[in-house]
């Protein structure tokens, strides 16, 4: 399977990137190709300008020359993956960006849908379990991820994966999220 990973995270030498340097190696021991697209590095553009609204009125949508390009390039894979931290209970605004102006009208909702069958979204946060289980924003990011954008956008497999209390690193933690994230790129694609 061909898997695109797109990974956030402003610092190359973050937690995030050293665990998706470990899911992509996790990915090619599996025998899957993988691209990542680190959205930081490339320098991609998150505001959606008037290019990239959706025509509303239109048979079939136009968007800019980067939407385009970055359109085909999810086009060339099988599999998504997403790594990012979790800021204010959600992605990086440069990753919403990206799913505003990329995962657009005509594309990935609306008279069609992404091609895609699975997809992970790794993040990383910096907060304990409990802070997440207290209010039950685990479960409202699972649904958020699984069913809002991935089932909406029809991908039928979507696993939302959540590190915690990634600030303060305890003895054996580190080794215990680079295992995960390597076990979920062997992994990928199984039910």
């Amino acid at each position: 399977m061909k898997v695109l990973t797109v990974v956030t995270h402003p610092r190359t030498d973050s937690l995030t990137c050293e665990v998706s340097k470990r899911f992509v190696e996790g990915l090619q021991s599996a025998g899957h190709e993988t691209e990542v697209l680190d959205l930081y590095r490339s320098g991609f553009d998150p505001v959606l300008r008037e290019a990239d609204e959706p025509d509303w009125k239109a048979e079939h949508q136009r968007y800019s020359p980067e939407v385009e390009k970055e359109m085909e390039r999810m086009r060339r894979h099988d599999g998504l993956a997403f790594i990012f931290p979790l800021w204010w209970w959600s992605m990086p605004a440069i990753l919403k960006g990206y799913f505003d102006r990329v995962w657009n009208y005509g594309f990935a909702y609306g008279p069609n849908k992404l091609k895609h069958q699975h997809v992970v979204w790794l993040s990383l946060a910096g907060a304990p379990i409990e802070r997440f289980e207290k209010r039950k924003y685990d479960q409202m990011m699972t649904h958020y991820f699984n069913v809002g954008l991935a089932d909406y956008c029809g991908i039928p497999h979507s696993k939302f994966e959540l590190f915690y209390d990634t600030i303060h690193v305890k003895p054996g933690y580190m080794d215990e999220w680079l295992n995960k994230a390597y076990n979920l790129g062997l992994n990928y694609g199984r039910a």
